[in-house]
Formats: C-alpha cells, structure tokens, sequence
C-alpha cells in the first residue's frame, strides 16, 4: 500500500517562526506553482495566508478547542515573482469566540510586499 501524501506536503509550505503571537511561514515560487507571467499563484499564497494565520488563532485558544476560517480578506499588491513568498501572521484581537489575524506577504527576493490580508476564526469547541 502507498503512503497518501497531503497536497501542502507538495507545495513545501515551511514554518519559519511560530510563537503565541506571531507566525512565519514561507513558500518556494516554482514553475509548477507559477501563473502564465511566471508568479506564484494568488490562490497558492491565499492558502499561505490562511494557514499562516490558522496555526496563529490555533495557538490562542484552549486546549479542548479549534478554529476555523469564519473570514478572509486578501489585498493583492504585486506579484510574488522571485520568492520565496513569506506570510507574518500577527495578532489584532483574540476573543471568546473570534480570534482576527492579519498577514503581510512579501516577496523575499525583491523585499516588497505582496499582500495584505485579514482574516476571522471562529474558535469551536472540540467534539
């Protein structure tokens, strides 16, 4: 039998930092994840963004709870073309309910910001 291999094993999205109240995560720009002008994908680093900020909300919650995407907001500001594309996932406000995150994406390479994100996780109790 095969071992199943998940698909963000395949993208080689790697953790950089990951404290309570910050995350960095990257991702390499290859041409298999690359658009027809050669940057990454916007859904590849949306999937960036929101991982990043998931395991941030994740680390501010109890022990018997998860979280998951309530909402997310993404302003494209240029192409990630040279990479990797680097997510800092930061804290706005982490209560009962709502955790907020806000992620920056920038282009290593070029030192130039790529995306601006916020997103909303509903905190859930575990079943």
């Amino acid at each position: 039998m095969t071992e199943t291999v998940h698909l963000l094993h395949l993208l080689d999205y790697r953790t950089a930092v990951e404290t309570d109240e910050r995350v960095v995560m990257e991702m390499d720009n290859r041409p298999d994840l690359a658009n027809v002008r050669g940057a990454l994908q916007g859904g590849l680093i949306a999937t960036l963004i929101d991982i990043a900020g998931g395991v941030l909300a994740g680390r501010n919650v109890g022990p018997d709870q998860d979280v998951t995407t309530a909402d997310l907001n993404i302003h494209y500001l240029a192409p990630v073309v040279e990479g990797p594309a680097r997510a800092e996932a930061t804290i706005v406000r982490a209560g009962r309910r709502l955790i907020v995150t806000a992620v920056d994406v920038t282009d290593v390479a070029r030192d130039r910001l790529a995306a601006r994100a916020t997103l909303s996780f509903a905190v859930l109790d575990k079943r």
